[in-house]
């Protein structure tokens, strides 16, 4: 009678042990027993991540910053296209073990995965006609300025003080500008530095500001919690930038010879060494 509480106490006790056990193996273990880095990507948006014409195979800065990123980890990249809303839940859910689809950091989305350290800034720069006397953003409080609607190109120009006016493409907000709907448009420096060459042969031709109207660290994204994962794409990243194959990837994508013609200027880096606002 005596041993039978004994017995029962002793397997409760083991099952408790069990219990206390993590739901699941550490992430890094898991991607090194399959050798094999799931890794996120914009689904169709060039120059970052998008089917190549010819073969079908993903193409763009992105996929081949996934492919580097694994190679240094001692794996190989299997690139997961996705949409721009399934960036941050896709790696929330573990479906893929990195996102590299040019994510920026929000507050918001620090609340559900974690991020890497920052390998570049985004920009949104504002850009007013070349006659426009203009040369800070603050000197356009108050005015009328052009952006897509429900972007972060909007939220910059209500920080800024100014009058948003959007629309549901950067077309829209473009023909704005050159119908004096608005004073100024703002957009990523990609696309700005676009709409300013092509105004050089077509409409008014515009100018860009060279003061940013918002920073925008953009980094890696993880599953939180996972920081032996964190610590070897950080370390990885790091690498990356000293032996130049970062720069390397950014001429061949968003260089000085591509349409884009972007310098990168800043390396890889903590995003809390970065000084900006972040965006909710």
């Amino acid at each position: 009678m005596t041993k039978k509480p004994i017995a029962i106490f002793a397997t409760f006790g083991v099952c408790l042990g069990v219990s206390a056990l993590p739901a699941h193996a550490d992430a890094w273990q898991d991607i090194v027993q399959r050798k094999t880095l799931k890794c996120g990507t914009f689904a169709d948006v060039p120059p970052f991540a998008a089917p190549d014409p010819k073969t079908r195979e993903m193409v763009g800065f992105d996929v081949d910053m996934c492919k580097t990123l694994a190679k240094h980890l001692g794996l190989t990249a299997a690139v997961t296209p996705l949409s721009v809303e399934a960036r941050v839940p896709e790696v929330q859910m573990g479906r893929v073990d990195v996102t590299i689809a040019n994510l920026a950091y929000t507050t918001s989305r620090a609340d559900q995965i974690q991020f890497s350290d920052s390998y570049y800034v985004a920009k949104e720069m504002l850009a007013v006609k070349a006659s426009n006397s203009a040369s800070s953003p603050t000197e356009l409080k108050g005015k009328r300025l052009s952006s897509a609607k429900g972007s972060t190109s909007e939220l910059s120009i209500t920080l800024n003080g100014s009058e948003p006016v959007t629309f549901q493409d950067t077309g829209s907000a473009y023909m704005a500008l050159q119908q004096n709907k608005s004073v100024g448009m703002v957009a990523n420096t990609m696309t700005i530095t676009k709409l300013v060459n092509q105004s050089k042969t077509a409409g008014s031709e515009l100018k860009m500001l060279s003061q940013p109207m918002l920073l925008e660290p953009v980094a890696i994204g993880m599953k939180k919690g996972e920081s032996v994962l964190a610590e070897k794409v950080n370390a990885a990243l790091m690498e990356m930038d000293k032996t130049g194959e970062i720069d390397a990837m950014w001429a061949k994508w968003l260089g000085l010879d591509t349409e884009f013609k972007m310098t990168r200027e800043e390396h890889v880096q903590p995003i809390s060494a970065i000084k900006f606002t972040p965006i909710p």
